[in-house]
């Protein structure tokens, strides 16, 4: 996971950035749509464990009523929960989740995965990224919390998106920018790892409105390998993306 960053504990679950956009749309796909976005031991010790840290970062109590430990945790933040536990000496596996704004798969279908399986799909991530992963697992003192980010382009608005979104038939107001803020945290108690994930989606043409923000953005895209982008599929979105910028680039002035 490069760009692994410390942050404090109290930054970790505040400010809740999306909170007014998503949470009660959020909290509906849990009780709507349980078997979805919901899987494993979501009653388990490391559920219960990490409920009373999520209670403690937020200063709230939960109200929705949830019936178990980790629905409850995930009611409370626009962040998704993910439990991973050690099954043996390095080896972490996806054991519980709570997750309602998956960046194209799906909870059900990975659960019970090493991270090997979770990360197959990634350019250059098994074994290389999923063996580094399981160090920072496996040396993650409790308490420390690390932060990072990742981004791309969809052509949708929405973050519930099991699948990537198509971009047939769409236009440039169409594009979004989805940003992924992941953090992980070791429990003392079980010494699981809790990775979180919030998602922000905002419209791509307003914000390539600042020149160097533009230019990051164009830098970015245009560097990143024949690999990443066939796994992203930035290919079938090239021509919007060029037609974003160049509207943006034309506003500016």
């Amino acid at each position: 996971m490069p760009g692994l960053k410390p942050i404090t504990p109290a930054d970790w679950l505040s400010p809740d950035t999306e909170v007014r956009e998503w949470l009660n749309d959020k909290r509906l796909l849990i009780k709507m749509m349980r078997d979805k976005v919901s899987a494993g031991d979501i009653n388990g010790a490391a559920a219960e464990e990490l409920l009373p840290l999520v209670m403690k970062a937020t200063g709230e109590t939960p109200n929705q009523k949830m019936p178990t430990a980790l629905e409850e945790a995930a009611s409370m933040v626009t962040d998704d929960f993910c439990i991973l536990e050690e099954e043996g000496r390095g080896d972490w596996r996806l054991t519980a989740g709570v997750l309602c704004a998956p960046t194209f798969w799906t909870l059900p279908e990975r659960i019970g995965l090493d991270l090997g399986g979770l990360h197959g799909p990634v350019p250059g991530g098994d074994p290389e990224l999923a063996s580094r992963i399981g160090r920072i697992f496996t040396g993650l003192r409790p308490g420390a919390i690390l932060e990072r980010f990742n981004w791309t382009v969809q052509a949708s608005d929405k973050r519930y998106t099991p699948e990537r979104p198509s971009a047939d038939g769409k236009s440039v107001s169409d594009l979004y920018l989805r940003v992924e803020r992941q953090t992980i945290r070791k429990l003392e108690r079980t010494g699981a790892v809790v990775f979180t994930i919030r998602i922000c989606v905002d419209p791509l043409v307003p914000i390539l409105r600042e020149p160097h923000v533009r230019e990051a953005f164009e830098d970015a895209w245009l560097g990143a390998s024949a690999a990443v982008r066939r796994y992203k599929a930035w290919d079938e979105l090239e021509g919007l993306v060029a037609i974003a910028c160049r509207e943006a680039d034309q506003a500016a002035y």
